[in-house]
């Protein structure tokens, strides 16, 4: 069964032809054939009826016409003229059509010196892959195509016709048809890396940005073609295009890409709807990034990027209503904002349907009121909610250490039945890192399988790439920690990395005002997340290493995370469970190095030195066998 883009349930065909001939590329291709229909291609935006690619075979693009017989009054090389409309109308020659549009697939391609063929073969300097091209007529049997002379302006063995791609088609027959069209056949066997950069190329959409901390949101469509290039894995990629209409809940692990796709979500609600678009998380730290992000992106007209409270205080200013004054405490000023602005809701004080898209990162920090209050203010014309979640992060709920929902998404108002995805995949972390912070934490991430409307905790999968074990020095003085901290610092920074790519996450305020004084002294340029006001600005341009709450790196990630004073926690009369969630967090925010610090042992610090030894252990193990093999 081939892999469609975006899946076929939730294509929009233009006509029961295409739709047609979609079913049978699903259900009759074998599983290696990658089909996308009606997708931009290229930086032009060209739009082929449908790209398919497979590993062994090339690239073949595809243009359907359901004419009849009767609708074509004549046809040339170049042109057609049709009955339609009640008008005669000149249109391309859709043979020709797809011709084009190959060829301009193809030069975007052989602009890229990794997929061509290498100096010395053959073929030497075009594309280390067959393409073709050819026209599917899904209402002329091949009969009717001989007798009525279209063989003089298509090709036959480029086209499909009606009674070929009927339901009862053998899958074989109509595979070999379609590989019949390639009239260039050569070996080929194309990598999962060389058809990444396929896709690169093709579809700038599902580029990742590899510049540190940005998420994985999308490179510029005009950059330069990279020695290392980074695309949206397969089920990323059909998710993102998959989405439709209504509402959607992702279930990721941490570093599996939902806030990229959170990101493409973003650019196509802001391209097709009229009313602004609303993203909501917790934190203030995550909020100032993605808006940042998204700024980038010059969304910033369109896509409106705030922490429930901020969008609170908004929605109270706006209208009118009770604003908390400088006096309250943070706990009851966040009390008052939730209250007054469900009364204006309640009350017609607060308009709703609002917005035409709400975009939820890291639900698994909303109650239960957060998430009724923006279906509320969700316009029901359009529909369109995403909520991100991974139970796993949720560090502001189950103080009993029960963890997990405790309400269903139906309850909420979310129509998430049938409409639920899991991503089980890390991308950010290495391997070493993943396994240990796994490792350490593998009471809470057993995995249990999700029903239809519960929210898993699901255990995540490495994606396998390789880095160092991350460190747990023994700083016997709180000089020695200064020490390690500066020095790992630098270290990162002669290696050529940004100081805006580094981060030191703290448990409690104490530790970030030592972190501070530290930093200051040592002359190495900072921000710091330590108070309210300071974590929506994080993120304002300098190239500093951030300081922030292990509670606030939620969401947020870097290429060198420095964790001090393990020996810390668990922080006496917190539960234990929910400390092993912030440590979880903590850890997973790097990218390639982690490394920790403690003075003195606790159960932490024991519980995550046993989980390098065992993972050092075993993948010593398997590095043994692998290269034995």
């Amino acid at each position: 069964m081939a892999l469609h883009f975006p899946s076929r349930t939730t294509c929009r065909f233009d006509t029961a032809g295409e739709r047609r001939l979609a079913e049978r590329l699903e259900k009759k291709l074998s599983d290696n054939w990658l089909c996308w229909f009606n997708v931009p291609v290229g930086p032009k935006g060209l739009r082929p009826d449908f790209v398919a690619m497979h590993p062994q075979r090339g690239i073949l693009v595809l243009e359907v016409k359901d004419w009849k017989v009767e609708t074509i009054a004549s046809m040339t090389a170049e042109h057609a003229r049709i009955h339609a409309e009640g008008q005669l109308k000149t249109v391309a020659n859709p043979l020709e059509q797809a011709r084009i549009n190959t060829m301009a697939a193809v030069s975007l391609l052989q602009r890229d010196p990794a997929l061509k063929q290498p100096a010395g073969a053959i073929r030497e300097g075009n594309l280390l892959m067959p393409y073709s091209w050819g026209v599917v007529l899904t209402e002329i049997t091949r009969k009717q195509f001989e007798s009525a002379g279209l063989a003089d302006v298509l090709a036959p063995q480029r086209v499909i016709c009606r009674d070929e791609m009927t339901e009862t088609v053998e899958s074989e027959d109509f595979e070999a048809r379609l590989v019949r069209m390639f009239v260039q056949m050569f070996s080929c066997r194309l990598t999962e890396e060389q058809i990444d950069r396929v896709r690169y190329h093709l579809f700038p959409e599902v580029r990742v940005n590899v510049s540190p901390g940005q998420f994985g949101l999308f490179s510029e469509h005009d950059a330069p073609v990279p020695s290392f290039i980074k695309v949206m894995d397969l089920q990323q990629e059909q998710l993102a295009r998959s989405m439709g209409e209504g509402h959607r809940v992702i279930h990721g692990v941490a570093g599996s890409g939902k806030t990229m796709i959170l990101g493409y979500r973003c650019v196509y609600l802001a391209q097709t709807s009229s009313k602004p678009i609303l993203v909501l998380c917790y934190n203030k730290s995550l909020a100032g990034r993605l808006k940042q992000v998204l700024a980038a992106r010059g969304l910033s007209d369109k896509v409106s990027v705030r922490n429930f409270h901020g969008w609170c205080w908004d929605l109270l200013k706006a209208s009118g209503g009770e604003l908390p004054d400088n006096k309250m405490s943070p706990g009851d000023a966040k009390a008052l904002l939730e209250r007054n602005v469900l009364l204006g809701v309640a009350n017609g004080q607060i308009a709703k349907d609002q917005y035409a898209g709400i975009l939820i990162d890291e639900g698994h920090d909303f109650q239960p009121e957060w998430f009724k209050l923006a279906v509320d203010l969700l316009d029901p014309a359009s529909n369109s909610l995403l909520v991100l979640y991974d139970d796993a992060q949720s560090i502001y709920r189950g103080r009993a250490g029960k963890g997990g929902m405790e309400f269903s998404f139906a309850s909420v108002g979310i129509q998430a039945s049938g409409r639920t995805t899991i991503l089980r995949l890390n991308y950010r972390n290495t391997l070493e890192v993943l396994s240990v912070a796994r490792a350490f934490s593998l009471e809470l991430l057993n995995a249990r399988e999700a029903q239809e409307d519960n929210v898993p905790i699901v255990a995540p999968q490495s994606a396998g790439r390789r880095g160092r074990l991350p460190e747990l020095l023994h700083c016997a003085a709180p000089w020695l920690e200064r020490d390690c901290i500066v020095e790992r610092l630098r270290d990162e920074q002669r290696r050529g990395r940004a100081l805006e790519d580094m981060a030191v996450i703290y448990r409690h305020s104490t530790q970030a005002v030592r972190i501070e004084k530290i930093l200051t002294d040592a002359g190495i340029p900072f921000v710091s997340g330590r108070s309210n006001k300071d974590r929506s600005k994080l993120y304002d341009g300098a190239d500093a290493v951030k300081i922030v709450s292990m509670h606030s790196s939620k969401g947020l990630e870097f290429g060198l995370v420095i964790i001090p004073s393990l020996h810390d926690m668990p922080i006496k009369g917190e539960d234990e469970a929910d400390e092993a969630r912030l440590l979880y967090v903590a850890m997973t925010r790097t990218i390639d190095r982690l490394v920790m610090m403690y003075r003195d042992h606790s159960s932490f610090t024991r519980r995550v030195h046993e989980a390098i030894s065992t993972v050092s252990e075993h993948l010593a193990q398997v590095d043994t066998v692998a290269s034995v093999g």
